[in-house]
């Protein structure tokens, strides 16, 4: 197992903790969301109006399924990666951790920066609202797939040193 797919809702610090897990194992970093929207030629909230979520999941699964295929990879997830059964099934062969974030701590990194706001509502609702059945609908699918669950509104280096320090336990084959 030489690859970590960071999954959770948008906020929970994917991308953050994505590159310091990667800098300490010397591992290269994906941000998948940054791919699609390289790929796309747009940003995403441009691309799902323009063609629908449909559409956006079809090109984040081929995003994902290639990113699945590097070696020596830390992957930041988009948020709904878990949500299309072919990519579920995917994670769970993986080293798949979980950043579980409670709701205000989303709604306060999401109210703070304009950049994560730029993401398309997935329900028309209060930015509270959304992330509440947000997470609701897709806890179970974020623990199902995940081999490790990491408290996301710890500090960043506590975050990494708890994401490394057990994939190398994996890893090692020292784990019960």
């Amino acid at each position: 197992m030489n690859k970590i797919f960071l999954v959770g809702p948008r906020a929970c610090g994917k991308t953050t903790v994505g590159r310091a897990v990667a800098k300490g194992l010397q591992f290269d970093f994906y941000d998948s969301d940054a791919l699609i929207v390289e790929k796309a030629g747009c940003e995403i909230s441009t691309f799902v109006e323009a063609n629908g979520w449909e559409a956006f999941r079809d090109l984040e699964s081929d995003v994902f399924k290639s990113l699945s295929e590097i070696e020596r990879a830390v992957v930041s997830c988009g948020g709904g990666i878990v949500v299309r059964e072919k990519n579920f099934e995917i994670l769970k062969k993986g080293f798949t951790v979980y950043l579980k974030t409670d709701v205000d701590t989303l709604v306060q990194r999401l109210s703070a920066n304009p950049e994560h706001g730029q993401r398309p509502s997935l329900t028309g609702k209060s930015l509270m609202e959304e992330i509440s059945e947000i997470l609701e609908a897709r806890e179970k699918l974020y623990s199902g797939c995940a081999a490790v669950t990491v408290d996301g509104a710890g500090s960043v280096q506590e975050i990494c040193e708890r994401i490394v320090g057990a994939f190398k336990i994996i890893e090692n084959g020292d784990y019960k």
